[in-house]
């Protein structure tokens, strides 16, 4: 009557490929305040710098403008790999939630037919004494 007890987030991290955790990394990481701030900050430089001498990429900033596009494009296919992912993650653990429930309701039946025939062992007890149960508040 007991089931497996089993730690499904280790057992389905232990099963990633490169690929996933590599996407679920840069996911987290793109989506943090160090990300925010080093973007900013090389943005300030880009932008210091070419209106200094140097002036490799002007003021309209094209070359920037480049980079940022391409930064962007790379950034929606990432967050939609995790994105495919957490999905998977979650259709996962719903199903595990699931045979969990399934488990517990077939433990629970047999528990419940336990107690009946626990029950009526009871009643044959106490018609064999001449006792009567329905006076017996539970």
């Amino acid at each position: 009557m007991s089931r497996p007890i089993l730690n499904w987030h280790t057992q389905a991290s232990g099963n990633l490929t490169i690929g996933q955790r590599a996407a679920d990394r840069l996911r987290n990481w793109m989506g943090s305040w160090i990300f925010i701030g080093a973007f900013v900050v090389f943005m300030a430089a880009w932008a210091v710098l070419n209106a200094t001498d140097v002036q490799w990429d002007p003021y309209p900033f094209i070359l920037l403008n480049l980079f940022l596009s391409m930064l962007a494009g790379l950034q929606g296919a990432i967050l939609l790999i995790a994105a495919k992912r957490q999905d998977a993650i979650a259709a996962a653990l719903a199903q595990h939630d699931y045979d969990t429930n399934l488990a517990a309701k077939r433990e629970i039946e047999e528990l419940m037919e336990i107690n009946r025939r626990q029950l009526a062992l009871i009643d044959a007890l106490c018609r064999a004494n001449g006792v009567s149960r329905e006076n017996d508040p539970a």
